[in-house]
């Protein structure tokens, strides 16, 4: 081979061995990935509108991602591709939430929804405006509220291995924001789930017919201005059962850890069971609160629950 044409070779190695490896490196997968159909998307809402009507799984990337998307028909699993690794925040849909739901139905896996603020206070990691909603191993943070809906009678909403954190206000018009606020949904239920660190509001508000919270912690020691553990303003049925309690001492209002019936008593609580929880104050803490504030007098399943010192077992309101 004459020399001047070897030169060309090597000298084309040379140039073409860095490009390709520049090439490569600017192949990176789409964030939100359809499963059933293998095909990526460089935006949460790009693979949201791809799924449709249809059912399907959408994986989002590891990655801090400030992505938000509207369902509005089909069920759609929203799952983390590494659980605790991908986070969507710092963005809200119609004004809303990062997940605005209105399909048939969505499961939400192993995925941090953090920091949505909004101007009306409501700002929420999920809003949940119709349809069946399942959560597990979700963390919710520093947001106006973790978790919203409307009503819808006909539907359920169930939240397990998941912690929320930071959440809550009562400083916007619209009223208090909460870590959990339901509307008047058929059943609400919260298993093996964390509350800490409120920032306003209730941990867990519920007007469903039927509201299930059990082994579940709520530790309100550093809260900040926050109102009751659990409040069931339109009384209903279910069980709170197997939880832990702690007061802090920063309370909008301390009077109960509990409330049921407080606003309007909408369903009978007749059997509604209230057992085997501990609850107590933070040392130190000198005051009197009601483990149990009841505005109905109906016929509550109070059973044996462990309370610390100051802690009342009941008080009708």
């Amino acid at each position: 081979m004459p020399t001047w044409v070897l030169g060309v070779v090597v000298g084309f190695a040379l140039v073409a061995i860095p490009m390709a490896a520049v090439l490569a490196q600017d192949v990176r997968p789409a964030p939100f990935t359809v499963v059933e159909t293998g095909r990526g998307y460089p935006t949460l809402q790009q693979a949201v509108d791809a799924v449709g009507d249809r059912q399907a799984t959408i994986e989002i990337a590891e990655g801090n991602w400030r992505q938000c998307a509207v369902q509005s028909a089909g069920t759609i699993t929203y799952r983390a591709a590494n659980p605790g690794k991908s986070l969507l925040g710092g963005t809200a849909c119609e004004g809303k939430a990062l997940l605005v739901l209105r399909g048939r139905a969505a499961r939400v896996e192993g995925l941090i929804l953090a920091d949505v603020n909004v101007p009306d206070g409501n700002g929420a990691g999920i809003r949940l405006e119709q349809g069946v909603l399942n959560v597990s191993q979700t963390w919710f943070r520093d947001s106006q509220q973790g978790i919203l809906t409307g009503n819808d009678t006909a539907s359920e909403m169930m939240i397990d291995k998941s912690t929320f954190t930071r959440l809550g206000t009562c400083e916007n018009a619209a009223g208090c924001a909460h870590s959990i606020y339901a509307g008047d949904y058929g059943r609400v239920v919260v298993t093996r789930s964390r509350f800490e660190q409120g920032r306003g509001g209730h941990y867990v508000k519920s007007r469903a017919a039927r509201t299930v919270v059990e082994n579940s912690s709520f530790d309100d020691s550093h809260g900040n201005g926050t109102n009751y553990m659990i409040d069931l303003p339109n009384g209903g049925s279910g069980a709170i059962r197997g939880n832990w309690f702690v007061q802090g001492a920063d309370k909008e209002n301390w009077g109960t850890f509990i409330a049921i019936g407080a606003e309007n008593a909408q369903y009978s609580s007749d059997g509604l069971v209230i057992e085997g929880n501990d609850a107590r104050l933070v040392p130190g803490l000198s005051r009197k609160p009601a483990f149990i504030g009841d505005w109905t007098g109906d016929k509550l399943a109070i059973g044996r629950n462990t309370l610390g010192p100051g802690v009342k077992p009941f008080e009708a309101r």
